[in-house]
């Protein structure tokens, strides 16, 4: 059965325009009637605060510890109940200290393709800046020090990167396997999910 799915271009904001706007600027097609995945990535990494804006409505993971009664959890929504409320854009901000942001637009509505399973990663480009950078002001830094090196603070972040990542820091370079391979395992998870939920719905 062909499943109707929405292709989702998600683009990094709020980069100085000298640079190359780095981020996860991937396209990929995601089924209508899947819950909104818990989406804290930042490129591909995980992180404990998110929040999601869609239409006038705002969405996260509610915290105990910091009340805040406009924020409606995004646990249970699914994406096709935006788009039923004429949404086809979401801000996603990562990292409330930081606030990294991404530009999600929907795309395209469209029949999938049989036999496909999905969310599917289909393109993109740039790799995403760095865990604790230090928001948009410490990467334009690091930046300009990798970017002169004879320059003050060159040694240093270039060692920061190869300590934390193994390799220097090549902004054209997007690991495009690791998406794959990431989405896709979330693509397993959910037919895995919708097997067993048919699985029990015939045995009623």
């Amino acid at each position: 059965m062909t499943e109707t799915i929405a292709r989702l271009h998600i683009a990094a904001r709020r980069y100085r325009p000298a640079h190359l706007a780095p981020g996860l600027c991937a396209r990929r097609g995601k089924s209508e009637d899947a819950p909104r995945r818990d989406p804290r990535r930042h490129g591909l990494a995980r992180l404990p605060s998110l929040g999601v804006r869609g239409g006038r409505q705002r969405y996260g993971l509610p915290d105990r510890d910091w009340d805040d009664d406009r924020l409606f959890s995004a646990k249970n929504i699914k994406l096709k109940t935006l788009l039923d409320r004429g949404v086809s854009e979401l801000l996603y901000t990562y990292d409330m200290g930081d606030s990294w942001e991404y530009l999600v637009t929907v795309e395209a509505i469209e029949d999938g393709e049989p036999g496909t399973l999905y969310p599917r990663y289909v393109d993109g480009e740039c790799r995403p800046p760095p865990e604790d950078v230090g928001g948009t002001p410490g990467f334009e830094a690091f930046l300009d020090a990798i970017a002169k090196p004879k320059g003050r603070g060159h040694r240093e972040v270039v060692q920061w990167h190869r300590g934390c990542y193994g390799k220097d820091f090549d902004p054209g370079d997007l690991d495009e396997l690791a998406a794959k391979l990431r989405i896709g395992a979330i693509a397993k998870r959910r037919a895995a999910g919708k097997a067993s939920f048919a699985k029990r719905g015939s045995a009623c």
